[in-house]
């Protein structure tokens, strides 16, 4: 009985720490597979787009092992907070706010805001512009923080979606008059289909670096500091490699939003 018991003893000890090493090799990312050209699913169900590159790249140069968890954008932080998955990799930018909640690695890379609508709108990206206007923004957002610091209190009414597939519909439709939105991901995920054709981008690139942030990165929980330390590590491995100007070209054309 003695020896079953220390057997038994000995075997949960092996496996612990065989759970134990499986977790510090692993990596489980948080995203919102609906917004391309960063993060989408192509036709037989596969994730793909540049963070899902960049989050492969990033685990490579770590020697972990990826996986991924999809939720909305909205419930990305949360859903970090209850241990669902170790980093959020989904086209986060680092804000003030979000600082509060939650730690960030290095900033990766940066892209524009722009507004779309009708080509022959006259639509600018100014409260002026868009009062008795209705703005299209994915819910938990940069975008929509933005546009209700800036356009809301001057009569412009912000609508919200937990997907962006749904503001490019609403917007086709006629119920939106813009939607205001990262660069790239209206280009390829809007304006370079069939539905987007008569809307474009409308006036320059909003600016406002408390909202909009100082770049996209990966979040973290705040005591997970080791892991911290590790991804920084690693994105800084990728830049040195040129990784991120690579899958900039890619996905981007010629404008490499790799931050410095």
């Amino acid at each position: 009985m003695k020896k079953t018991l220390n057997t038994l003893i000995a075997t949960g000890c092996l496996l612990a720490a065989g759970a134990t090493f499986a977790a510090e090799n692993s990596l489980r990312f948080g995203i919102e597979a609906l917004y391309p050209p960063f993060e989408s699913k192509s036709a037989s169900g596969q994730l793909e787009g540049f963070d899902i590159d960049l989050g492969n790249a990033v685990c490579a140069a770590a020697k972990l092992e990826c996986s991924w968890v999809e939720t909305s954008f909205d419930s990305l932080i949360p859903a970090l907070q209850a241990r669902k998955f170790e980093a959020i990799n989904s086209a986060m930018n680092i804000t003030d706010q979000r600082r509060q909640a939650i730690a960030f690695t290095d900033s990766i890379y940066q892209v524009p805001n722009r507004l779309i609508a009708k080509a022959d709108s006259g639509l600018l990206p100014d409260a002026k512009s868009l009062a008795g206007k209705r703005v299209g923004v994915l819910q938990g957002s940069i975008q929509e923080n933005y546009a209700n610091a800036h356009w809301a209190p001057q009569g412009v009414d912000v609508v919200s979606y937990q997907d962006q597939n749904q503001v490019y519909l609403d917007l086709t439709s006629g119920r939106l008059d813009a939607t205001l939105i990262m660069a790239p991901a209206g280009q390829s995920g809007f304006l370079a289909h069939p539905d987007g054709k008569g809307f474009a981008f409308v006036g320059e690139a909003v600016q406002d670096d408390k909202i909009l942030g100082e770049g996209i990165a990966f979040g973290l929980r705040k005591d997970d500091t080791a892991r911290l330390q590790q991804l920084n590590a690693a994105i800084a491995k990728v830049k040195q490699q040129g990784t991120i100007t690579e899958l900039s070209k890619k996905y981007f054309g010629d404008v490499d939003v790799t931050v410095k």
